[in-house]
């Protein structure tokens, strides 16, 4: 079955969202069911905004906003118990044990399970009776996706999970939602920048660039269409220019990208073609591309 033909876990159609310096405008997507669908952008892209918007964290949010079939607005609780959720910022009572916290939050979901809630603190090498306000950043993720976890939910929802973590955590993670999406009927929105996660694990990527969707498309199927161009400066005509993304340009040479690989190779028989990565065409579709590399570090 296509994907476009699968059932959508979520929709969201024309939300718009201001702040005195920032809006999102506009923005519209759709999550296919069995699909992990990355959420890519630079810092400051609209990437959170957009989350907390579609929970339902900020006011004064316009749009239509679907979980599973069901309006946002009137459904909340039931969408909620079928959704779990990992937000960058810290949202847990620093001063309340793993376990305290757990027993406050645990009723709040009609599917919660204690022996999953156990086997993913042994998993994650976590002791309940540890203090919040002594976890790491890397063992508050790990805990959030413990809970986020244990009322079995059917949407898996993240906010830049893996951002200032190690190489080893961010592994484990990817095999974390590999097992999760063996389950079936499940679905991962999952917000990064640092794409070379989403190179390894993700179905779908959706793009925002300056609260405007840019882009939804299947990951294999983008990076099947695009092409890194390397070449001489010489080779920079205006025909060839007008089938650039972004050129960048040195006293060596130039670098663009490209979705009109035929006419590349035609009118540049012996210039460099290289697959690219999925951070490659997010930097060509940013306004500022390549110089806005720094971004990801």
């Amino acid at each position: 079955m296509r994907r476009s033909e699968m059932d959508r876990v979520l929709e969201v159609k024309n939300l718009n969202k201001s702040y005195s310096r920032f809006a999102l405008k506009d923005v519209s997507f759709s999550l296919p069911e069995g699909c992990i669908t990355g959420f890519i952008g630079i810092n400051g892209a609209g990437k959170t905004t957009t989350l907390r918007s579609i929970l339902g964290l900020v006011k004064d949010v316009t749009g239509s906003i679907r979980f599973f079939g069901m309006d946002m607005k009137g459904n909340e609780k039931q969408i909620k118990n079928r959704i779990g959720v990992v937000l960058d910022s810290d949202c847990f009572y620093d001063d309340l044990s793993l376990e305290e916290m757990k027993k406050i939050l645990a009723p709040a979901y009609s599917s919660w399970c204690d022996q999953d809630y156990r086997s993913y603190l042994e998993r994650f090498s976590l002791d309940p009776k540890e203090k919040i306000k002594n976890l790491s950043r890397g063992m508050k993720i790990k805990y959030s996706l413990a809970l986020a976890l244990s009322h079995k939910p059917e949407l898996l929802i993240m906010d830049e999970p893996t951002s200032g973590l190690d190489p080893l955590f961010r592994s484990q993670l990817l095999e974390l939602l590999r097992d999760y999406m063996e389950q079936g009927g499940k679905g991962v929105f999952f917000s990064t920048h640092i794409t070379s996660d989403l190179d390894k694990i993700a179905d779908v990527l959706i793009m925002i660039d300056q609260g405007h969707i840019v882009f939804q498309e299947d990951k294999d199927e983008l990076l099947d269409r695009y092409r890194m161009v390397k070449g001489s400066k010489d080779d920079l005509n205006e025909e060839v220019r007008s089938l650039l993304l972004n050129i960048h340009e040195t006293d060596f040479g130039f670098t663009g990208m490209t979705c009109h690989i035929p006419e590349i190779r035609n009118l540049l028989p012996n210039v460099l073609l290289e697959r690219p990565t999925v951070e490659d065409i997010m930097l060509s579709h940013t306004k500022g591309g390549i110089k806005n590399a720094a971004e990801f570090s």
